[in-house]
């Protein structure tokens, strides 16, 4: 006797602080549920049979409301419930969550000589991702960057990009972003606004995230994927160094477009195998 179900996101992740609550066809609540840990109902209460209503709710999500009949054995098992993040906006279960940057990559592209475009990235990063449990708008993510492991295929424009007319590695070794807030965009994309400490200098930056979704990792873990855009100019960061030709034309581009590709797991460490 009771009622059973199941409490899902779209990804199939549990949502394990939804409550059900059931009325009967006067709009009578008869029974209050919360889910486990699984995001499981389990509740003995025994219903007379008949027709009820059921209504899954939790922070952060769209209600969900479905009809039941609950037979002579007393029993109503509701199955697997899905809810929707409110405005139709999904990001992975709430928790912890760590960058791993063996599968995920920070990038930059600027102008070269006005015709071309020169391709760099970092090769040293970490960060974290905490997905707040109540409200999403309240997560955060902090990254850092080794300024020095600027890599854009040249030897001597990576010297160059280190020394103190860009990146001064040596003063400024590491660059930070940290978040300050998060707005949904549209579905499943946010903007996400923090502080970006570059060259000794901190400005906002906002950065255009795209949820690419999560799922499960040869190595027994769960992941999930991001992408985010940015745009910078050196001037906002005091990297005012250029080379102009006679044509007038910047040797470099004064306009970085950033994009990042990240993979984390989740928990607040990455795998040791």
């Amino acid at each position: 006797m009771g009622l059973t179900a199941k409490i899902r996101t779209r990804d199939g992740w549990a949502v394990s602080h939804a409550v059900v609550t059931v009325t009967d066809m006067t709009g009578t609540q008869v029974l209050r549920a919360e889910a486990d840990a699984e995001g499981a109902v389990k509740d003995t209460t025994e219903l007379a049979p008949g027709a009820y209503t059921v209504i899954v709710t939790a922070v952060g999500y769209a209600p969900a409301a479905s009809s039941a009949i609950v037979t002579a054995s007393g029993r109503a098992e509701i199955g697997a419930v899905t809810l929707a993040r409110q405005g139709g906006t999904e990001l992975p279960p709430p928790g912890p969550w760590t960058i791993d940057p063996a599968h995920s990559s920070v990038a930059a592209v600027a102008q070269h000589l006005g015709i071309s475009s020169v391709h760099g990235r970092f090769t040293d990063f970490g960060g974290t991702i905490e997905i707040a449990p109540d409200d999403v708008a309240k997560s955060r993510v902090e990254a850092v960057i080794k300024a020095g492991s600027i890599d854009t295929g040249n030897g001597m424009r990576d010297t160059h990009l280190r020394s103190g007319d860009f990146l001064d590695v040596e003063s400024h070794p590491e660059i930070t972003y940290r978040s300050t807030g998060l707005t949904q965009a549209g579905p499943d994309r946010w903007t996400v606004r923090g502080e970006l400490s570059l060259h000794g200098v901190v400005r906002q930056v906002d950065l255009d995230l795209a949820y690419l979704g999560t799922g499960a990792d040869p190595w027994g873990g769960t992941r999930a994927a991001f992408r985010a855009t940015a745009e910078l100019h050196r001037e906002d960061f005091a990297m005012n160094y250029n080379q102009v030709l006679q044509a007038g034309i910047a040797a470099i581009g004064t306009t970085l477009k950033v994009q990042l590709d990240i993979q984390a797991v989740q928990g607040d460490s990455l795998p040791t195998a």
